[in-house]
């Protein structure tokens, strides 16, 4: 019964969503880091190197880095410094080259005491949040849409025409098998037993 349950139960797939995700750049090692603050928490420092994705992932782990080169000099090369503000250089990556416009660097210059979401939206406007806070457009991309789940790119298309009998039904059929049998044995073997 084990083997044919083992033989029935179908894989569980990791949901997938699609969603910008927001990354920081380590100053020492020029590493991405998925940030582990949110955006509207956050308040990077002077010459900090932040950066977003767009694209699908089942979770942070997995989530692709922000691609391209993002050097604060670079960035915001520029860009001098004030008082009272400070200069962060942000790298958004809108995903597939395909659909998506081309990535771009921007350095925001903004007051000291700025959250990572407010640099994101003095270069990037028109942004659009949901009601939860996650940021759903950043420079009005994608249009519409905000973390939704979508269908695995790995996962064969669902046929169009039903080409039989699925393996559950096989299955159920063993398994109504296997009971109908083992009542047949144990009727014949209490028949047996009778003197």
């Amino acid at each position: 019964m084990a083997l044919l349950a083992a033989l029935v139960a179908t894989p569980a797939q990791a949901a997938s969503y699609r969603y910008w995700s927001f990354w920081q750049r380590d100053a020492a090692t020029g590493a991405w880091t998925y940030a582990t603050t949110g955006p509207a928490l956050s308040r990077p420092a002077d010459g900090a190197v932040e950066g977003w994705r767009f694209g699908v992932s089942p979770d942070a782990d997995s989530a692709a880095r922000p691609r391209g080169a993002a050097r604060f000099a670079a960035v915001c090369e520029g860009t001098p410094a004030r008082p009272g503000t400070k200069r962060v250089a942000l790298l958004l990556d809108f995903g597939t080259a395909a659909d998506a416009p081309a990535a771009r660097t921007a350095c925001a210059r903004v007051p000291a005491d700025a959250t990572s979401a407010d640099a994101l939206a003095a270069v990037a406007p028109p942004l659009r949040y949901n009601s939860a806070g996650l940021v759903c457009a950043i420079a009005g991309y994608p249009a519409k849409g905000c973390g939704e789940q979508v269908a695995d790119a790995a996962a064969p298309p669902a046929p169009t025409s039903s080409p039989g009998p699925a393996l559950g039904t096989y299955g159920a059929a063993g398994v109504v098998l296997l009971v109908a049998a083992a009542a047949a044995w144990q009727v014949r073997r209490r028949r047996s037993e009778r003197p």
